[in-house]
């Protein structure tokens, strides 16, 4: 029996339990982009997939829409995959276990993958229904784009003919997105050496943080768990002679981390533990609101490996000390709206190397630009390095939009008032598919989802019949 078989619109929640059931984090689309193209196959749809696993799915017009224009659909295939402490999901290899409470899907200990798998089921369940009335659909889906946008970036979209686009990649009913920051993933390397060092092994833990989204949720000031160890380990070594392991922390650059582990060698254990909970009442002291859970946890343990020698130590804490992260400015012209942030969402310590991969956004491709030369010029006096990748441009609203206004006009019919018109922080496919199709049209919407790229991510039910209903009568008035 399936856990969704009974919600409406069915074929939209059969369609997201069914990817549900097929694991697909991002760079693991291979199977998740194949099931598309099946179900383009068995109903006899022209389809395109490339080397990235991007799909595209093309709906012939309904009878008497031949003459409108074509309209495309876009969401992206893979999703974040985080999983609660203590979860033995392998997220890689096993679907996921979903449920309801009340109005809300949600998945048993892990992310949901709602951000974006319900585009992808609201687009097949409109290329599967052979009576809707609707023009041309021409229904994208790309990978990678919890990375980067990559496959948005790689996509050929020669096959498209459409100018109007409805990106399905928001998280909030009611309002329509026309504008988002563009950004870029920057990589902090700096190179460590080892040396033996006799003291007592200690693991140190910040934890229990409420994490979420670079983006959407990086002005709630919540605690990032990278930068809270930076603030542990530089009280601990003002106090003793103490060298790093390793130090961990993160699954995604653009998820707000909430756990970090550093293993230390340390000259006076006792003193350690108490500073650690000295930390973590004042550390609790400072996000009681953000970040109630917070945790700072030592803990006795056995030395695996040479630690890094005391200039190598060094160096790593002034990197998380000094690094910046979060907000670097607010718009001026939108109140409200972040401009520039950036999250150290990912550190990994290797063996001669610590890593620490950042989520850069900005609506001002100079601001952008800057922060990029700031994590340059900072990791070059201490003698590390930077690498660029994943590059997006923005997405600058238009005044004139046909599309938005066909748009507020059935919404105003449906809720009975005017969405909400409003721009954002966060990445959206929308901007690369503006460069790439002069002209473009563009609104993203979607329904109410809550906590995404955490292990609390849920969906409401009630919102995506709303949603739904919305789509398809948009859809119908596309003539």
């Amino acid at each position: 029996m399936q856990v969704l078989e009974h919600l409406e619109p069915k074929q939209v929640f059969s369609f997201f339990e069914a990817m549900c059931a097929i694991p697909h984090g991002s760079r693991n689309t291979k199977a998740i982009s194949d099931w598309c193209v099946a179900f383009a196959k068995e109903r006899g749809l022209e389809h395109y997939q490339d080397e990235a696993n991007n799909v595209i799915i093309i709906k012939p017009a309904a009878p008497g829409y031949e003459a409108a224009q074509p309209i495309i659909l876009q969401g992206h295939l893979d999703m974040v995959c985080e999983k609660a402490a203590g979860c033995p999901k392998d997220m890689d290899r096993e679907g996921l276990d979903l449920a309801i409470d009340g109005d809300y899907v949600y998945a048993k200990g892990t992310t949901l993958g709602s951000d974006d798998g319900i585009a992808v089921a609201m687009a097949m369940a409109i290329l599967d229904d052979k009576s809707l009335p609707a023009p041309r659909i021409e229904a994208v889906f790309t990978t990678d784009e919890e990375i980067g946008l990559l496959g948005a970036t790689a996509l050929d979209v020669s096959p498209l003919k459409g100018r109007e686009m409805l990106n399905l990649d928001s998280e909030a009913e009611g309002i329509f997105t026309v504008s988002c920051a563009g950004g870029n993933t920057t990589a902090c390397i700096l190179p460590v050496t080892r040396a033996a060092f006799a003291g007592a092994a200690l693991t140190v833990t910040v934890g229990g943080l409420t994490g979420g989204h670079s983006g959407a949720e990086i002005h709630k000031g919540r605690a990032n768990s990278n930068m809270l160890m930076g603030r542990v380990l530089l009280t601990l070594a003002q106090k003793m002679d103490l060298r790093i392991q390793r130090v961990d922390g993160g699954l995604k650059d653009n998820a707000i981390p909430v756990e970090t582990r550093a293993t230390l060698v340390v000259s006076d254990l006792q003193a350690a533990e108490q500073l650690a909970g000295e930390m973590e009442k004042t550390l609790q002291n400072e996000y009681r609101t953000t970040d109630p859970a917070l945790f700072v946890r030592a803990e006795a343990a056995q030395s695996t490996q040479l630690p890094l020698d005391q200039a190598s130590t060094g160096k790593v804490i002034c990197m998380l000390q000094c690094l910046p992260n979060g907000i670097e400015a607010m718009s001026a012209e939108i109140h409200g709206l972040v401009q520039t942030s950036l999250n150290m969402g990912i550190l990994v310590t290797e063996e001669d190397e610590v890593r620490a991969s950042y989520s850069v956004r900005s609506s001002v491709d100079s601001q952008k630009q800057m922060l990029k030369e700031r994590l340059s010029c900072l990791m070059e006096q201490l003698g590390g390095r930077v690498e660029f990748s994943g590059e997006y441009t923005g997405w600058q609203y238009q005044e004139h939009s046909p599309l938005r206004e066909r748009m507020v006009a059935v919404f105003q019919e449906q809720y009975g008032k005017a969405p909400k018109i409003e721009a954002i922080h966060a990445g959206l496919e929308c901007g690369i598919f503006a460069g790439k199709l002069p002209g473009l049209d563009c609104v993203s919407i979607g329904p109410d989802l809550l906590e995404i790229h955490t292990p609390r991510e849920k969906m409401s039910i009630s919102s995506v019949q709303r949603v739904w209903a919305f789509l398809l009568e948009v859809l119908k008035r596309s003539k």
